[in-house]
């Protein structure tokens, strides 16, 4: 009896994990979506902030992470992330979604 009671509030806690707060919006996988080609006009400029900005406009993307070619990062992919690489220089090398 005791292990139902110390498991109870877990099980009841789960039942609630992925479901949305009422008041999110709901916003469709399009609209999310990253489109990179939209953005490669910005190749070969300066990687300053307002350039990063200016991509992840351009490219529909709800967010952005620039980094060097030669930096670590996560593998993890994300459908509404745009990746901006930049070269020694501090140029932007490449454009991705991901």
């Amino acid at each position: 009896m005791r292990a139902l009671s110390l498991c109870l509030p877990i099980l009841l806690l789960s039942a609630c994990a992925g479901q949305p707060a009422a008041d999110s919006p709901a916003v469709s996988p399009e609209r999310q979506a990253c489109n990179a080609d939209a953005a490669s006009s910005l190749i070969g400029q300066p990687a300053t902030p307002a350039n990063v900005e200016a991509a992840r406009i351009k490219a529909g993307a709800a967010s952005v992470r620039a980094y060097g070619q030669n930096d670590p990062v996560t593998m993890d992919y994300r459908f509404d992330r745009l990746n901006v690489v930049k070269d020694a220089g501090g140029k932007i090398a490449r454009i991705s979604c991901g």
